[in-house]
């Protein structure tokens, strides 16, 4: 295998990084447009999965779906609160 080394601030350092990071973000942005159109009442359009006021909102009142990570500690939550009842 190859030798991982990790680099802090990576992608100030290094332009192949910077392209990914880049390529990441864009094409995480267009899976949660999509997810927008499956789950409107999230609003993934705009706040694009992060954990704003307005989807931790829509958690609470509408629940955990299947592309929520049940290891994130807000969701986890959400998920033990249904499980219990």
């Amino acid at each position: 295998g190859r030798e991982i080394i990790p680099l802090v601030k990576g992608d100030q350092k290094s332009i192949s990084i910077a392209a990914a990071s880049i390529l990441a973000k864009v094409t995480r942005d267009r899976v949660m447009l999509e997810y927008d159109k499956e789950y409107p009442e999230y609003g993934f359009a705009k706040h694009k999965g992060y954990p704003t006021k307005q989807h931790m909102e829509a958690l609470h009142t509408y629940g955990v779906t299947k592309i929520h990570r049940k290891s994130f500690g807000p969701v986890r939550e959400e998920y033990m609160k249904i499980k219990l009842f």
